[in-house]
């Protein structure tokens, strides 16, 4: 009996032993799999456009392991990473174990109001959100000029007037919607807006038929191409034939017909 017991003690050793070492087999080739097989090589990256891909790539690939693919795809899956401005969120897969994808999704910025009191432009989405304050100045995200704005908090509403916040979220929007980004939106004492588009000044008027005006005055800016001047919107209603472009050279009023 003790014999037997014995060898039964040592069979099942053998069997630990055997299990252990097919257990740490397995590891070393999976770890050897992870090593060799899951490096960067190529990166793909898309939705951005305030960001070269190379920036984009730069930011992701931001630590010692990042040549490891699979490191860099369960970091962002799971770990709190650093924030890129003007960057919402930015969504890495794996395409494969050499091809790291990078899908980015930028902060939706309909302008900006730069704040004296910390140096630094706060750019708001279609909501009136503060979404970022920053000293860039981003590319075709318009400049709102003569509204009274001392301080701001990052993530809440602008601390405006109501009637100022919707005349200036309802006329960006209609400029998002259009594809027109002018260089300035400027508010004077009766609160309208007024356009700046290089040489070309356009009168706004009151919040009445904003939207539609803005779709005219899509239209008509391609044909004033290399003019320099000012654009009168501000008394055109829907039943109006004619609109009235100010050319600064000549001193005097031409018509362009409604587009």
């Amino acid at each position: 009996m003790m014999i037997k017991e014995k060898r039964r003690k040592v069979k099942k050793i053998k069997r630990i032993l055997i299990s252990l070492l097919v257990l740490l087999f397995i590891f070393a080739m999976a770890a050897l799999i992870v090593v060799r097989v899951f490096q960067v090589k190529h990166v793909e990256v898309d939705g951005n456009e305030l960001y070269g891909a190379d920036v984009i790539e730069q930011a992701v690939l931001n630590d010692e392991y990042s040549w490891n693919s699979l490191y860099v795809f369960l970091k962002y899956r799971f770990v709190e990473t650093e924030e890129v401005p003007f960057v919402d969120d930015m969504e890495i897969t794996l395409k494969n174990p050499q091809t790291l994808h990078i899908k980015v999704y930028e902060k939706m910025m309909m302008g900006y109001l730069y704040i004296p009191s910390i140096d630094e432009n706060a750019y708001f989405d279609r909501d009136g959100f503060v979404v970022e304050t920053s000293a860039e100045k981003i590319p075709d995200v318009p400049q709102i000029v003569g509204i009274d704005c001392s301080t701001v908090v990052l993530y809440e509403k602008l601390p405006i007037e109501e009637g100022a916040l919707k005349s200036i979220l309802t006329l960006t929007q209609a400029l998002k919607r259009n594809g027109l980004a002018p260089d300035s939106v400027s508010y004077g004492v009766k609160n309208e807006p007024v356009l700046v588009f290089g040489k070309v000044t356009v009168e706004m008027g009151d919040l009445s038929l904003l939207t539609q005006k803005v779709e005219r005055m899509d239209k008509i800016l391609p044909l004033l191409s290399g003019e320099e001047g000012t654009l009168h919107l501000e008394n055109w209603t829907e039943e109006t034939t004619n609109i009235v472009f100010d050319r600064k050279d000549k001193r005097k009023s031409s018509k362009s017909k409604k587009s």
